[in-house]
């Protein structure tokens, strides 16, 4: 029910003062007096209901609005928008006001620009056999000092200058296995070395790589990178520039390893983070349970009765 907030009737009120001064034949006086309200308003309560207009709030907006911006120049609003204009771009183009501008747009819901196009739908995919395609990329972390502001919530104690150390991961896209190594940097040659030994590391545990998917960066454009994959037989694949949903499963294996390994306990250096890692990845790899597998942890699409020990390391 929308009343006013200052409203001294209700619909269940305004209802009663009409029954009694059309069915008991009240004085309009007598009515406003019980009601604690004006015979005006009984009055028009009482020709409300006799119109069948109802007996709730009547909206406050004017019949006419003789300032409101005219259509053509509202729907010129929209065409300059829908060419990517920003709202104060248009507003000098236009003459008109940043505010109005804004509502204009705030009211087609344009205000902001993923508005003008939508993202398209997920389209989600899985290679069939593990080795078919692995995903490939880097997270830079900032290297401790001490417990940080993530921890304590205390930003007035910063350590400047320590420096970064980049988080380099290989997760298969169809069992979700994942090698992850932090490395000094995120150069060619670093990103070729960890290439590499995460082949060597997929090939031990039963699993030839025949892709791997990267994004654009420099250091996967390099030669010495390029130089892996021809020399290993694998093929590269890059995502299209500003897409990293396409490289999906290695951003959520991201986020994954800062919620549960990076993020998840204070560690007292990088050194100690570091150390962590290999504990966590063994627990993700073989214990953690995978919603995309069932529940099931991402070596159980590599292990049977017969190799089960021989993995397990």
């Amino acid at each position: 029910m929308n009343v006013h907030q200052n409203a001294r009737t209700t619909p269940w009120s305004r209802a009663e003062i009409v029954r009694r001064v059309t069915a008991r034949g009240q004085s309009l006086r007598a009515v406003a007096l019980a009601f604690h309200v004006t015979p005006k308003t009984v009055r028009r309560w009482v020709a409300r209901a006799a119109a069948g207009e109802g007996l709730h709030d009547r909206s406050c907006r004017p019949h006419t609005s003789p300032r409101a911006t005219p259509p053509e120049l509202r729907a010129l609003v929209e065409q300059l928008r829908r060419q990517r204009w920003t709202s104060a771009e248009i507003a000098a183009r236009l003459r008109l006001g940043r505010s109005t501008v804004a509502r204009l747009l705030a009211r087609r819901g344009l205000a902001r620009l993923r508005a003008l196009a939508p993202q398209p739908p997920v389209r989600r995919y899985e290679y069939a056999r593990p080795g078919e395609l692995v995903h490939l990329d880097v997270k830079k972390l900032g290297r401790i000092g001490r417990v940080g502001h993530r921890i304590t919530g205390d930003r007035r104690h910063r350590v400047r200058g320590i420096g970064w150390e980049y988080v380099h991961v290989a997760v298969d896209d169809a069992s979700r296995l994942a090698y992850v190594e932090v490395l000094p940097d995120e150069t060619g040659a670093t990103v070729a070395r960890f290439l590499w030994r995460a082949l060597a590391w997929f090939r031990a545990r039963g699993v030839r790589v025949q892709r791997v998917m990267t994004d654009n960066a420099f250091a996967y454009l390099s030669r010495a990178f390029r130089g892996v994959c021809q020399a290993r037989g694998v093929r590269p694949l890059r995502t299209r520039p500003y897409t990293p949903r396409t490289n999906g499963k290695a951003e959520r294996l991201i986020r994954t390893l800062l919620t549960e390994w990076a993020y998840a306990r204070p560690y007292p250096s990088s050194t100690a983070r570091t150390a962590a890692l290999p504990r966590w990845l063994h627990f993700y790899n073989w214990h953690r349970p995978h919603t995309s597998l069932e529940g099931r942890p991402p070596i159980s699409r590599l292990a049977d009765g017969d190799n089960l020990l021989r993995l397990h390391t």
